[in-house]
C-alpha cells in the first residue's frame, strides 16, 4: 500500500530529526569529548524551529532582519553545528568531523565570530538568556527608531533555547524579570525541561515551579508535554509569536539522549560520549544505518536546505522593502547604515565639553556625564543606563526618556539592581548590531558582572562600562563598597581596555577612545570625589591619553626618577614631583590611564616615556599593586593598597594609606638613596 502524503511527511521529518541526533552523537564520539544528551533530546524542536518557523538565510548569516537564535546551553553545541551544516551555512561535514579539535570551526562551545551563523558565544550557563534579552531589546529600540507606518524594516524575533542549568543561574532570573517588565513580545524561549543535571535528577537542587515563576515575571507560558511532538512544538511557537505583549517561554518536556537504549533519561548522557556500542544500538533503535558514521541521506539534506530557498526569498522581500524605504526616507536610511555598520556620524566629537582649570574641580564621574550627553547628541545609537545607580554614575541621557514597555524610543535603560544581567544584555545589544551600549555601576560591583565582561572581551564587542566610585576614597561606605583588587582584576582580562582618567579632560578623551573602539570593550574607571582640572597650557595635552601613558610633566635631561600614576593619585604625585624638583632631583611625571592602550604603542614610544636606562621608578595608585612591577622594575617601588579599606572620610583614608605628597616624596628619596 502506498503511504499517504501526511505519513510521508512524518517519515521525512523523522529522518531529518534523527540525522541531527546521529551527527551529534558521531561528532562527539570522534572527539571523545562533548555533550550528546541535549542535542538528542532537543533535535525535534530545533528542527521545527529552524526549518518551519525561523526567518534566516544560510547564504547570508548577517542579513539585518533575520531572526536571532541563541543556544544558551552552549555545551549542546553539536545541535547548533548540525543545524548549520544541514541547512546550508558555510560549515562542512569535515568541520563537523573536526569537532573540538585544534583550529576547527566547531569548538566545544559556540563562539561568535568563529563559526558562520553563531550569534553569540555561550557556555557559562545563563549568559545566553541575558544575551537574548539584549537582542530583543535592540530589536525593539531599532524598530521604534526606524520603522514607519507601512514601512517596517525591523521586524524579527529572538529565539532562545535554554535548560535547567540556565534557569538555576541567577543571571537568568535577572534577565527574565527585566524582559517581562519591558514586555519583549518578540522574545521566545524554548526551555529544555529534561529534569536531568550533571549530578543526577534536578530534584536534588531544583524543585521550584518554573511555570509560576515565569508567569510572575509576566511571561506567556505554554507547556508541551512531549518534546518529540513536532506539531505541538510548531503550534506552541506560532502561539508564542501571536503573543505580542509578553515574552514567551515554552516548557518542553524532553528526554535527554532520546533514543539511546541504556542512557536515555540518565545523567551519564550529559557530558560524555555514548560509546561506540551504545551509538550502534541507538542508531538501530532510531532506524538509522548502524554501520555508518556521519551519515546524511540526500533526502534529509534536500529537505533541510530548502531553508536556503525560503531564506533567500525572505531576504529579497526585505531588500525590496528596504530599497523603497531608502527612497522615501534617505536621512533615516543614512542613519540606519551608520547604526548597523557601527559607523560614527560626521563630526561626532565636535561638541564635546572643554574642561578648563578655572571651571573648578569636578569628579570624573560628573565629567563623564557631561561628555556622555554631548556624544549622545551626535550618536543616536548610543543607548544605555545603570544598575539602579544612574544619579551616582551620571549615566542619564538628558534629552531622552526611559526605555520602557511601549516606549522603546527611550535611550535611558533602567536595568534595576541587576549588574550581571546588565553586562550580558549590553553584549546582546552589541551582538544584534545597531546599538552602542553602555552600562554603569560602582567599580566594586564589577565583580557581579565579571563573567559578562569576560565574554564581551572574548567576543570583541564594543561596549562601554562606566565604573564610578573608583577607590577607597569612597570613604564612609566602608570596605564593602571600596574597590581595592578590582583594577587588577579587570586589567587581567585579555582584550578589555581599562582607562582610569586623572581628571575631566582625560575623561573626555577616554570616552572618545570608547567610541572609536570597534573590537574591544572599554571600562571607564571614574572618581566619586572632585578633582582639579589640569592646566593643559602648563602640562601635556590630554589627547595623549590615546597612547595609554604619556609624559605629563618633565625635567631637563635624563630623569633621576620617573613617577607614574593614574586617576586621582596623579594630582598628589604631580605635587610630589614639583617638590622633588625643588630639591634638585630631576623627576618625570607620567600619567598612565590605560596599560592596555600603552601596550598597543610601539617600543620606541614606550621607551621614550619609560627609558630603559632610568630604573628608579615609583608607581602610585590607590589599588592593589599587582602588575605594576612590569613598569617599575626591580629598582622601583609601588605605593598601593594590599588590604581592604575601612569606613572613614575619604580624605582620611587616603592619608592613612599613604597617598599624600609627603609620603610620595619620602618614598622617591628612599628609592634614590
Amino acid at each position: 500500500m502506498t503511504a499517504n502524503l501526511p505519513e510521508c511527511k512524518a517519515i521525512d521529518d523523522q529522518l531529518c530529526i534523527n540525522t541531527i541526533r546521529t551527527l551529534s552523537m558521531d561528532a562527539i564520539e570522534a572527539a571523545n569529548s562533548g555533550h550528546p544528551g541535549a542535542p538528542m533530546g532537543l533535535a525535534p524542536a530545533a528542527y521545527v524551529l529552524w526549518t518551519r518557523v525561523m526567518k534566516h538565510n544560510p547564504k547570508n548569516p548577517q542579513w539585518p532582519d533575520r531572526d536571532r537564535f541563541v543556544l544558551s546551553g552552549g555545551h549542546a553545541s553539536m545541535l547548533l553545528y548540525s543545524l548549520l551544516h544541514l541547512t546550508g551555512y558555510d560549515l562542512s561535514l569535515d568541520d563537523l568531523k573536526n569537532f573540538r579539535q585544534w583550529g576547527s570551526k566547531t569548538p566545544g562551545h559556540p563562539e561568535y565570530g568563529h563559526t558562520p551563523g553563531v550569534e553569540t558565544t555561550t557556555g557559562p550557563l545563563g549568559q545566553g538568556v541575558a544575551n537574548a534579552v539584549g537582542m530583543a531589546m535592540a530589536e525593539c529600540s531599532l524598530g521604534a527608531r526606524f520603522n514607519r507606518e507601512g514601512d517596517n524594516i525591523v521586524d524579527h524575533y529572538t529565539y532562545l533555547m535554554c535548560g535547567d542549568g540556565d534557569l538555576m543561574e541567577g543571571i537568568s532570573s535577572e534577565a527574565a524579570s527585566l524582559a517581562g517588565h519591558l514586555g519583549l513580545g518578540k522574545l521566545i524561549c524554548i526551555y529544555d525541561d529534561n529534569k536531568i543535571s550533571i549530578e543526577g535528577s534536578t530534584d536534588i537542587a531544583f524543585t521550584e515551579n518554573v511555570e509560576m515563576r515565569f508567569k510572575a515575571y509576566n511571561w506567556h507560558v505554554q507547556k508541551v508535554e512531549d518534546g518529540n511532538d513536532i506539531d505541538a512544538v510548531f503550534k506552541a511557537l506560532e502561539a508564542a509569536k501571536a503573543e505580542t505583549d509578553k515574552p514567551s517561554i515554552i516548557m518542553l518536556r524532553t528526554q535527554i539522549a532520546y533514543g539511546s537504549p541504556n542512557k536515555q533519561g540518565t545523567p551519564d548522557a550529559h557530558g560524555s560520549p555514548l560509546g561506540k556500542e551504545e551509538i550502534r544500538l541507538t542508531k538501530k533503535n532510531l532506524g538509522c544505518p548502524e554501520d555508518q558514521d556521519f551519515c546524511i541521506l540526500e533526502k534529509s539534506l534536500d529537505i533541510c536546505r530548502l531553508c536556503q530557498v525560503t531564506g533567500a526569498s525572505d531576504e529579497a522581500v526585505w531588500q525590496k522593502k528596504f530599497d523603497d524605504y531608502c527612497k522615501k526616507y534617505p536621512e533615516l536610511a543614512k542613519e540606519w547604515d551608520e547604526a548597523v555598520n557601527s559607523k560614527l556620524p560626521d563630526n561626532w566629537d565636535t561638541d564635546l565639553p572643554e574642561f578648563l582649570p578655572e571651571q573648578g574641580p569636578i569628579a570624573t564621574r560628573a565629567a563623564s556625564g557631561k561628555v556622555l550627553n554631548a556624544l549622545a547628541g551626535k550618536i543616536p545609537s548610543l543607548i544605555g543606563g545603570s544598575a539602579d545607580l544612574a544619579p551616582s554614575n551620571k549615566t542619564v541621557i538628558n534629552n531622552s526618556h526611559d526605555f520602557q514597555k511601549n516606549a522603546y524610543t527611550g535611550r535611558n535603560i533602567r536595568f534595576g539592581v541587576r549588574e550581571h544581567a546588565m553586562g550580558a544584555i549590553m553584549s546582546g545589544m552589541a551582538l544584534h548590531k545597531g546599538i552602542r551600549a553602555y552600562g554603569g555601576t560602582f567599580l566594586v560591583f564589577a565583580d557581579y558582572m565579571r563573567s559578562s565582561i569576560r565574554l564581551a572581551a572574548l567576543m570583541k564587542l564594543p561596549v562601554t562600562y562606566v565604573f564610578t566610585h573608583d577607590s577607597v576614597a569612597v570613604g564612609e561606605d566602608g570596605p564593602t563598597h571600596q574597590p581595592v583588587e578590582h583594577l587588577a582584576s579587570l586589567r587581567c582580562i585579555p582584550g578589555l581596555i581599562v582607562i582610569r582618567p586623572a581628571e575631566a579632560a582625560e575623561t573626555a578623551e577616554a570616552w572618545k577612545m570608547a567610541m572609536l573602539s570597534q573590537a574591544e570593550p572599554v571600562a571607564l574607571i571614574l572618581s566619586r570625589q572632585k578633582l582639579n582640572i589640569l592646566d593643559r597650557k602648563k602640562y601635556a595635552s590630554a589627547e595623549n591619553l590615546s597612547k595609554g601613558a604619556y609624559i605629563l610633566a618633565d625635567c631637563k635631561g635624563t630623569p633621576d626618577i620617573i613617577l607614574i600614576s593614574t586617576g586621582s593619585e596623579v594630582h598628589v604625585t604631580l605635587a610630589a614631583r614639583d617638590i622633588l624638583e625643588q630639591k634638585g632631583i630631576k623627576a618625570r611625571m607620567v600619567s598612565m590611564p590605560s596599560w592596555e592602550l600603552f601596550e598597543k604603542t610601539d617600543q620606541a614610544y614606550k621607551d621614550s616615556v619609560l627609558p630603559p636606562e632610568v630604573t628608579k621608578r615609583l608607581a602610585v595608585e590607590a589599588a592593589l599593586p599587582m602588575g605594576w612591577e612590569k613598569y617599575t622594575g626591580t629598582n622601583g617601588a609601588i605605593i598601593g593598597i594590599s588590604t581592604f579599606g575601612t569606613s572613614a572620610p575619604g580624605g582620611t583614608i587616603l592619608k592613612e594609606f599613604g597617598f599624600t605628597t609627603e609620603n610620595i616624596v619620602n618614598k622617591a628619596l628612599e628609592i634614590l638613596n
